[in-house]
């Protein structure tokens, strides 16, 4: 494989002498090497008996000998015979005392150099430039070598079309080159301004961190870890943006010396050789800085802002109002009837403060009665002023009242405004609680699942009260999985099939058989299964607190539990085998 272009080539008789040399390359390397020898090689004392000798001070021109500092004063002093010879200093390379070295030659870039023979005609010089091969060639080669049909033109021409191509391409290079300079030091001004603000951020965290009370020291050590990583988050992207830069722009400075190098060459076949190669180096070199690369990825502000209020609420005996005037207590919040409203078995209510109101609100204390005429109770203590209520019962007319309170004590009452939850029950699965596996829709109708384990969805209604009936259809059923069917609470577990846990009550099915599972306990197997096409029926009797099932319009087995009390909400496991449709008829309570 050539170790230029990476192409790979057959080996004739001569072996790797058959390549071509690259002569340019061997010219830069020749005279990288002799300015280094020149550079490095300084005269040495040729009387010393020091090894190695000490660095030549003078040249003495009749004796033709090198001295140091201390062998002229011993050896050459400045009187008697020798006070008429002439000193002068070293010669720069070595050699012969005169300096006639190899550097005195006279073999310049454009002088004594003998032009270079073609590797298949050795008294042949490269004449002509093969297109085809992209190669120089000589008169020869033309006549009667591989190249006698060839496109070929004048090397000269073809020489400084090729200088000019890559000069082009190196002006792109060296202006990304002195962009990227720029970006680094705008990289590095950036780390020191995120680690300012990094500090900043800290200090400001921990003086509000020790103004609160001992409970929320566990807080702040946690709130000062986030800060940390985000900085240390932004340090390190920052950092990795540097050394990204500067290994592409170490990589283009090096191409662009070495360019610089193969110009300054006079050898037209030598520079034709590997211009090819060259331009597209550049021009790939010059493609890496693609748009967008010299702007950092972070900036140096942090957004992170401290939200104190949930533990402001938590912490009743903390409060940073100091009042310095006496302060009555609230007036009669507003109700806003027209955002009040009901949907299934749940209510919202909306309040707001009266206009000109000064005194300050700390808190709100919504109250509903039973729907049924009875005594009102707390639902709902805070400072928001929009609350919904669920799991309330069906066809019910329930009455809802709210007050305000601050640090004197508690404001009158509001006015009462009456509200009628639905007499049926609309529901669907409800995406908000739904594992993120489960996949809704069809008006969040059909369920399907994309893992392979079993993942549970609730639906969007909460019971407490009075009968109620739905279906579920099976639209596909592969592999024999096992669905679960039935009803959960609000919190439970939906990583794992419905049933396990103690807060869903199931009947999970196969393609033959049903069973009925509460708290991972498996009873009332019943012959009996699922399909693509079946139908599974769910009735939750919450006044006799019993619970059946289904398929087909068979009644699987006796009434699978008892004694079921509560606010519950239809629930369905599932995984990817399976897809389920919720059929669009209410419940009827």
């Amino acid at each position: 494989t050539c170790p230029q272009c990476h192409r790979s080539a057959s080996l004739d008789q001569r072996g790797l002498r058959g390549f071509q040399r690259n002569r340019l390359l061997e010219a830069i390397v020749q005279r990288y090497q002799q300015g280094r020898a020149a550079a490095a090689a300084a005269a040495k004392c040729q009387l010393c008996d020091r090894s190695p000798p000490e660095p030549a001070a003078v040249l003495c021109e009749q004796c033709e000998v090198l001295y140091c500092s201390a062998c002229q004063l011993r050896c050459h002093p400045a009187r008697g015979p020798f006070a008429k010879h002439r000193l002068v200093p070293p010669p720069a390379h070595p050699g012969a005392p005169g300096g006639g070295g190899d550097g005195g030659g006279g073999k310049g870039a454009g002088g004594g150099r003998k032009l270079p023979t073609c590797a298949e005609h050795d008294l042949e010089n490269y004449s002509m430039y093969c297109v085809s091969c992209r190669s120089p060639v000589c008169y020869q080669c033309l006549e009667e070598g591989k190249h006698s049909k060839h496109d070929v033109k004048a090397l000269g021409a073809m020489w400084k079309q090729h200088k000019a191509q890559l000069s082009q391409a190196l002006n792109g290079v060296s202006d990304k080159a002195k962009e990227a300079k720029e970006f680094l030091v705008q990289l590095k001004n950036l780390l020191q301004q995120i680690q300012e603000n990094g500090l900043d951020y800290e200090a400001c965290l921990v003086a509000q961190c020790d103004a609160l009370v001992d409970a929320l020291t566990r807080q702040k050590a946690k709130l000062l870890t986030k800060v940390t990583k985000e900085r240390e988050h932004k340090l390190k992207v920052v950092w990795d943006q540097i050394n990204h830069c500067t290994l592409k722009l170490r990589q283009s400075t090096g191409l662009m010396e070495y360019c610089l190098e193969v110009i300054k060459e006079n050898d037209p076949s030598g520079f034709l050789q590997i211009s090819d190669a060259l331009i597209k180096r550049v021009q790939v070199s010059q493609e890496q800085w693609v748009k967008g690369a010299l702007e950092p990825k972070v900036s140096a502000e942090f957004d992170l802002t401290l939200d104190s209020e949930p533990l402001l609420q938590s912490i009743h005996q903390l409060d940073f109002i100091q009042m310095k005037f006496p302060v009555s207590v609230p007036p009669v919040p507003l109700l806003q009837l027209e955002k009040c409203c009901t949907r299934n078995n749940s209510v919202t209510l909306a309040w707001r403060m009266p206009p000109l109101s000064h005194n300050p609100v700390e808190g709100y204390i919504l109250e509903l009665d039973d729907g049924d005429g009875g005594q009102f109770r707390e639902v709902y203590v805070g400072k928001e002023t929009l609350c919904t209520i669920d799991g309330l019962h069906f066809n019910s007319t329930y009455n809802a009242r709210v007050k305000a309170f601050n640090s004197s004590g508690v404001g009158p009452y509001s006015k009462t405004v009456i509200l009628q939850t639905s007499d049926v029950a609309w529901f669907t699965f409800d995406p908000s609680s739904a594992h993120r596996d489960i996949v809704l829709s069809n008006d969040n109708q059909t369920a399907t699942c994309n893992s392979y384990d079993d993942r549970v969805v609730l639906g969007t209604a909460a019971f407490s009260k009075g009968v109620h009936y739905w279906e579920l259809h099976v639209d596909r059923y592969d592999n024999h999985p096992d669905p679960a069917f039935g009803i959960a609470r609000i919190n439970v577990v939906k990583d794992m099939m419905l049933g396990k846990d103690d807060k869903a009550w199931a009947m999970y099915v196969d393609n033959n058989r049903s069973w009925f599972m509460h708290c991972n306990s498996h009873t009332n197997r019943t012959e009996g299964g699922v399909s693509k096409g079946a139908t599974v029926g769910v009735l939750l009797d919450l006044n006799k607190h019993n619970l059946t099932f289904y398929i087909n319009g068979q009644q699987q087995g006796p009434p699978a539990f008892e004694n079921i009390e509560g606010v519950f909400m239809p629930a369905l496991s599932l995984n990817r085998n399976v897809q389920v449709n919720l059929q669009s008829s209410p419940t009827r309570p």
